[in-house]
């Protein structure tokens, strides 16, 4: 297992997990390329069923990150995100998958040296994890590609407004 590299996916808000996302990379900061960013408009989009659907395709991980608690866009977005993380942790539980494998962060825009940290935190959990049962010998990142460009053409025709 010494050549194991976690697949991550990182459901990311666009208003500020994704700029730290962008501003790490601005930076040149240094971190495993293990992860998938998906933007969203808001995590209160953000789905269980995206969360289980990333485990089906393959991923090792996930991750959320939204606005600072209390600095959602959109008041409340991220609030419903850490209750639908809770809820996909339980699920995962319940179908014998580690719920350490997903997580929910909260970022400002200006913090990307925190998202290369996150991005590390969560390589080094999941690689003591393992792979994840759910992932297939090969094809995984395909399946994770995939899924990625069909979310984000799900997405952008949403309405602004999260639920």
């Amino acid at each position: 297992m010494a050549d194991y590299e976690p697949l991550i996916l990182a459901f990311c808000c666009h208003y500020c997990a994704y700029a730290a996302a962008d501003l790490a990379g601005s930076m040149r900061l240094q971190y495993p390329n293990n992860v998938r960013v998906l933007k969203l408009p808001c995590t209160g989009k953000l789905e269980v069923n995206f969360i289980l659907a990333a485990f089906e395709r393959g991923v090792d991980g996930v991750f959320v990150a939204g606005c600072l608690e209390g600095g959602c866009h959109f008041l409340e977005g991220n609030l419903r995100a850490r209750r639908r993380v809770e809820r996909a942790k339980v699920l995962l539980s319940e179908i014998g998958l580690e719920p350490e494998r997903v997580e929910m962060f909260n970022l400002s825009s200006a913090q990307g040296p925190r998202f290369a940290e996150i991005v590390n935190e969560m390589t080094t959990r999941l690689t003591e994890l393992g792979p994840s049962p759910f992932r297939p010998p090969r094809g995984a990142e395909e399946g994770v590609r995939e899924m990625t460009i069909q979310a984000e053409a799900n997405l952008i025709n949403t309405t602004s407004e999260c639920r």
